[in-house]
């Protein structure tokens, strides 16, 4: 019995024992507005994500998909939520009625209406009255186009040229390198092409393909272009080029008005994206079982580790659409490196740990332990045949770090919260060592910020070696400073428990540099003392309510403002810095009243949680959920800012539990559920189970926390560890009410480095 039969069957099964999970997720959420979200086909950690390409000059499409414009072809590779500029849109066929005397002319069609998706389906139509089908497996996709009843030539174009142009001008758009293609005698296609670039700014990159139609062609021609001139056929059906100055393509033609055609892809070898195919979406498979099968697959992997007794649509809506969006990458590439050999887990897509470390990684841990744990090996493996831990990846190529080298805060947090397993930790705490010591190669140069390397590693370690601080000969110094400072907590963190003591020391000494930023006389807004740039000479005035930049400046996508409360492993110093709790508690008032605050960009994540430093659990609670309701919306255009691969997601979903992690230590901040009753599977049989009495259901108002017991215990602190009720599972019971009362009395949140 072939696979797909077999997971329709339990797929009918989980269908008459529960609901359907997936008939809450809005696959378009998020995907107007900056939120780049991808609204096509794909499966959890899948390869392939099957899903238009729409072209418009002047306007990137980062995930394929825009609102408006005509469709450039339907592609097998995309990314989720990433920023930047586009990545993939590689391996595309593109329907066309009529005759097609010049295929590789960079052939748009317009949209008929609004295109329709849900998980593991979407349609779109073309002006041509060409309606379009996918599904996806992990590494193969399916198309079924239905051409109109009284069209006579019915053509599937493959243009191996296709990638998503940018138009930003930052250097950072794709370019197609060369490529080929086969057409062999039983009807199907085989090729490669070769790419570069994107937001990674990453060297050559090949794809290979394999693609198959169910109908006979009445035709099917093989074409070259060179230099944009008229496509030219070439008899043999065998393309090639070694140069982007020819591009090869294909055209077939059908007289049936229904084609359903399976496309494989690799990383390897065409050999290899045959075989995905055949394995995954074989000859005769049913369009509608592709369907089920991702389904299946999306509730029983992804959606059912959330359930509530919630029936509130909206507050659904964005749970599991919210779940769906962070499943999407990183890609599980495993058996598909074409970089080295090796026995371990390869995951690759990682757009970035810049965003991602705050919330995404934490959860991912939580929801998906066997997955995490093969990410974590993954990155280690990276290190061992790539020489750094990567910031970010794509394309089998690290690149880019903004910040610090932020690989080492998962590291770190993964580690003191019991990941082992198959984990090499000695290994894994080498390559932390080489981020902390050893400065990169600055090649290539990136001409964003050309003083040293965004490729991967700590580019600014010369001055934070030898000075202790980041002078301004290092672009973005201050953020480097800020996230420094976090990745030697980090390494403090595994040292500690490898038994490295004197490692252990150096690098918490060296996560208190952050205070070499410090200005005490710098003001702003009626408050004195913020992280500021700094020379040989001293600290360089800035206005920290205006300071904000980009790769060039001192501080990256937020200003001191925001990155003066990044190191919260130093949090009792920060505090006594910025005068006590109570001139604490004013200045984060401040952020809100004034507004400060940035709900688009991962620097501010945890700002609204840090009352609960203070001992004003009362005003995270409130803080955070007027964030979570005003910014987060069901709908296009429901994210405040880009994803970030989910990462916008996950601080969300963070909301929803009533927990926010601290990376790189076992704390979680408590703040207050949405739900009367929410259960957390956390593999292994155990599970997580949150319940809440006096709020509304909804979170929308009657939150404040009155009480709360875990394990059925009573509890008086603000925060809890992992060991408390993740490690083994465990139970939290919420009282809420309309008004804020001091329910707490214990210790404060622990902060390591200030002891």
């Amino acid at each position: 019995m072939s696979s797909y039969i077999m997971l329709t069957g339990m797929f009918l099964l989980m269908r008459s024992l529960a609901d359907d999970l997936s008939d809450h997720v809005d696959v378009f959420q998020g995907s107007e507005g900056g939120g780049n979200n991808f609204p096509g086909v794909a499966r959890p950690f899948g390869m392939v994500k099957l899903g238009p390409d729409l072209y418009q000059s002047g306007a990137d499409a980062y995930s394929g998909y825009l609102s408006t414009g005509e469709f450039s072809g339907f592609s097998m590779m995309h990314e989720q939520g990433t920023g930047g500029a586009p990545k993939y849109g590689t391996v595309a066929q593109l329907p066309l009625v009529g005759n097609i005397d010049d295929p590789l002319s960079h052939i748009t069609v317009a949209r008929d209406g609004t295109d329709q998706a849900s998980v593991g389906y979407y349609k779109a139509n073309t002006d041509d009255g060409v309606e379009v089908e996918l599904s996806a497996s992990s590494r193969a996709g399916i198309y079924r186009y239905t051409f109109p009843s009284d069209s006579q030539e019915n053509n599937i174009l493959v243009d191996v040229s296709h990638v998503l142009p940018s138009f930003r001008g930052q250097g950072l758009g794709q370019n197609y390198k060369g490529g080929n293609l086969t057409i062999f005698e039983d009807g199907h296609y085989e090729g490669l092409g070769t790419y570069d670039n994107g937001w990674n700014e990453a060297p050559d990159w090949t794809i290979f393909f394999c693609g198959h139609f169910d109908s006979d062609a009445v035709s099917s021609k093989a074409y070259t272009a060179v230099n944009s001139d008229k496509s030219v056929e070439q008899p043999s059906g065998s393309v090639s080029s070694t140069s982007n100055s020819t591009a090869v393509g294909g055209v077939f033609t059908f007289s049936d008005s229904e084609i359903t055609s399976r496309v494989g892809i690799s990383w390897i070898s065409t050999e290899q994206a045959c075989n995905n195919v055949d394995q995954e979406i074989p000859k005769g498979t049913d369009f509608a079982a592709v369907v089920e099968d991702a389904v299946l697959e999306w509730n029983t992997k992804v959606f059912s580790k959330i359930t509530t007794t919630s029936t509130n649509s909206t507050s659904l809506s964005l749970l599991y659409t919210s779940l769906y969006h962070m499943h999407l990458i990183p890609t599980n590439q495993t058996g598909e490196n074409p970089g080295w050999d090796s026995s371990e887990p390869y995951y690759q897509d990682i757009f970035t740990f810049w965003d991602l470390f705050r919330c995404s990684t934490a959860l991912m841990q939580v929801l998906q332990p066997n997955a995490y744990e093969e990410q974590i090996r993954s990155l280690i493996d990276i290190w061992r045949h790539d020489g750094y831990l990567p910031d970010a990846r794509s394309s089998n190529y690290n690149g880019r770090t903004q910040g610090g080298s932020n690989a080492d805060n998962i590291l770190a947090d993964a580690y003191v919260k019991g990941v082992r397993g198959q984990v090499d930790w000695e290994d894994g705490y080498r390559a932390m060592v080489k981020d902390a010591e050893i400065t990169p190669a600055n090649h290539p140069v990136d001409p964003m910020a050309p003083d040293s390397s965004t490729h991967h590693g700590r580019g600014a370690l010369p001055d934070w070696l030898s000075l202790g601080y980041i002078t301004p000969r290092f672009s973005r110094a201050v953020t480097r400073a800020v996230e420094y400072a976090c990745n030697d907590f980090g390494l403090y963190q595994v040292a500690s428990g490898l038994g490295k003591h004197s490692d252990a020391q150096k690098y918490l000494n060296r996560s208190q540099n952050w205070r070499n930023h410090w200005n005490p006389d710098q003001t702003s807004l009626g408050f004195s003392g913020f992280v500021v740039p700094r020379d040989k000479n001293g600290f360089i005035q800035t206005d920290p309510a205006k300071d904000g930049g980009y790769w060039g400046d001192p501080y990256y996508e937020g200003g001191s403002w925001a990155y003066s409360w990044n190191d919260v492993h130093d949090m009792r110093h920060l505090i006594e810095l910025m005068g006590g709790p109570e001139k604490t508690v004013k200045r984060l008032e401040t952020v809100f009243d004034k507004g400060l605050f940035d709900s688009t960009n991962e620097p501010m994540f945890n700002l609204p949680y840090l009352y609960n430093y203070v001992d004003r659990q009362d005003l995270s609670v409130s803080r955070s959920r007027n964030v979570a309701k005003s910014e987060y919306h069901t709908g296009k255009t429901g994210l405040p800012g880009n994803s970030d691969a989910g990462a916008m997601q996950t601080w969300l979903l963070w909301n929803m539990i009533g927990l926010y992690p601290i990376t790189g230590q076992t704390t979680f901040l408590i703040h207050s559920p949405w739900f009367e009753s929410l259960s957390i599977d956390l593999g292994g049989g155990k599970k997580l189970e949150i319940s809440s009495t006096g709020g509304d259901g909804n979170g929308d108002s009657d939150y404040y926390v009155s009480s709360l017991k875990v394990n059925g215990k009573e509890w008086k602190k603000n925060w809890l560890e992992w060991e408390d009720v993740f490690a083994d599972g465990g139970r939290l019971e919420f009282e809420l009410g309309p008004t804020a009362v001091n329910w707490t009395s214990g210790p404060l949140p622990p902060s390591p480095a200030s002891n």
